[in-house]
């Protein structure tokens, strides 16, 4: 596990939960591709409802049904290794948006099994 903290960059990655990569949904592949690229880690967020360039509106209410809800992956991590993975999205991201953030890290800690200290309480 890096150690993370201080300065950082986040990076969040706007799509439709029907977006394809290959046969894949596009935010999983994104996460696939920051853990190969050993980054910090991600996380993916389904939205109930929203709208993009596009102006149509997704929802998840019952009487309007959608199957491409907004997802969003965030990563957050160094500036360098976050501007490097950058090039991957372009491949990915037909439809949608990406975005950097300056943040700062105040704690990125893992499960001590994570780690490799063996199991035992958190």
């Amino acid at each position: 596990m890096s150690r993370l903290s201080g300065p950082a960059l986040r990076l969040t990655v706007m799509v439709g939960e029907s977006d394809m990569w290959h046969h894949r949904p596009v935010y999983s592949e994104v996460v696939h591709r920051a853990r190969a690229a050993g980054l910090a880690g991600a996380s993916v967020f389904r939205g109930i409802e929203g709208f993009g360039a596009s102006s149509l509106v997704h929802t998840a209410r019952l009487l309007s049904l959608s199957e491409d809800l907004p997802v969003a992956v965030v990563i957050v991590d160094e500036e360098e290794r976050l501007r490097a993975f950058l090039p991957q999205l372009e491949e990915l991201v037909a439809e949608g948006l990406v975005v950097l953030d300056h943040c700062e890290v105040v704690r990125y800690t893992g499960r001590a099994a994570e780690r490799g200290a063996g199991g035992g309480a958190r």
